[in-house]
């Protein structure tokens, strides 16, 4: 993920932005799914297999497209980059868009590779204040990491988002969604990832205020100007 990305063509920011989503998102429910199935009932061995995953994914995929498109794939981040003035509301848009598409078909593929039905609706429930208190620690997180490593150590963000949210997992009560895409899509998975589609509302509120917080505070704290 780099602040000041190379200049390419705008579609094929958008097509980093989808893949890199998907790709997320099936590893996200895939290893969800197979770390349900290995783990014997044992759900602290299943989020183990599941956090592991995501963390080394992100790292995997803000490494290849992090050059073309800012690796964002979060509608959150992609706010961060837009409240610091690095990317454009015309551009924003569409970002937004082809990270959620990018998301449910990740996990439609997910499903598709594990031999389940590829339409499914969550009944697992995450909600309560709790929940959306863990929400926006895990996306103010996020974003601040984004932010400062960006600031100090732009080679390492890719590393650094990898493992926050490796740890993020563990520390909040909600298992760090921290993206509203990933939110969104995980509605669509009747697996150990989902979310009840009631719920999602919560979420993502929760999650587009810790981004908020995080990019105005660590703004401050920086010192950060505008070009």
């Amino acid at each position: 993920m780099r602040e000041r990305f190379t200049k390419v063509p705008f579609s094929r920011k958008l097509t980093a932005e989808f893949i890199g989503t998907l790709l997320l998102l099936t590893t996200v429910v895939g290893s969800g799914i197979m770390g349900d199935r290995l783990a014997g009932g044992n759900d602290a061995i299943a989020l183990l297999a599941n956090s592991l995953a995501t963390g080394a994914i992100l790292v995997v995929l803000i490494l290849m497209f992090g050059p073309l498109s800012g690796g964002h794939f979060n509608p959150a981040v992609t706010l961060a980059f837009l409240l610091k003035g690095d990317i454009a509301f015309k551009d924003a848009l569409p970002y937004w868009l082809v990270q959620i598409v990018g998301g449910i078909l990740g996990v439609w593929l997910a499903h598709g590779m594990f031999e389940q039905a590829l339409l499914q609706t969550s009944h697992n429930a995450r909600t309560g204040s709790g929940q959306w208190l863990a929400e926006i620690v895990a996306t103010f997180g996020l974003v601040a990491t984004i932010i400062c490593v960006l600031r100090w150590r732009q080679e390492a963000v890719a590393y650094a988002v990898g493992l926050y949210i490796t740890a993020a997992y563990w520390f909040t009560a909600s298992t760090s969604f921290a993206n509203p895409a990933v939110t969104i899509a995980r509605g669509f998975t009747d697996t150990f990832s989902g979310i009840q589609p009631e719920h999602i509302g919560g979420f993502v509120a929760a999650q587009l205020t810790g981004a908020v917080i995080a990019t105005l505070l660590m703004r401050w704290l920086l010192n950060i100007q505008e070009d």
